[in-house]
């Protein structure tokens, strides 16, 4: 007579019993892992831009201008960041996109419900690298609040750091 392989339905229970308990608890700690590496990478690619901004002033001994913009091909003077933003060389330093002035980079809208605010609608930064006078705090924002916000600011002297939480959410 040839024995049977295979699972017994008690076996089955315990194992799904198991994985059931497992999920329970890793579900959790992964939506805020995914919450972590968004805000984590949004914020990031703000810095990126703005130090962008920053470097190409320095290296075309021009003014660079990073503007907030919904349609990345001109500046908008309402809304939030969230809607995007644009890195070009500002030729006469209106923080205008006019003719002749040369786009960099855009930013896209940030997923998630994520929202970046403060800050004018533009930080320009001079040929020598400085930002003359658009020293400002962002705060970058998710569900969670203000406690798991990141700020990013940025000095005079164009030096941009970050912090975690302390957001105005």
């Amino acid at each position: 007579m040839r024995r049977a392989h295979g699972f017994t339905l008690i076996e089955l229970m315990i194992t799904l019993s198991v994985m059931a308990i497992l999920m329970a608890i890793a579900l959790p700690n992964f939506q805020s892992f995914v919450q972590n590496s968004r805000i984590t990478t949004q914020a990031n690619s703000f810095i990126t831009a703005l130090m962008l901004a920053r470097s190409e002033a320095v290296k075309r001994g021009s003014t660079v201008t990073v503007c907030r913009s919904t349609n990345g091909t001109g500046c908008s003077g309402v809304g939030n960041w969230e809607n995007g933003w644009l890195v070009f060389v500002d030729a006469n330093g209106d923080g205008v996109v006019d003719a002749g002035d040369l786009p960099v980079q855009v930013g896209q809208a940030l997923s998630g419900g994520n929202t970046l605010e403060g800050g004018g609608a533009r930080v320009t930064y001079s040929g020598n690298g400085f930002t003359a006078g658009f020293n400002d705090t962002f705060s970058l924002c998710d569900s969670r609040g203000a406690a798991f916000s990141r700020r990013i600011i940025v000095s005079n002297q164009g030096r941009v750091r970050t912090e975690t939480g302390g957001g105005a959410c």
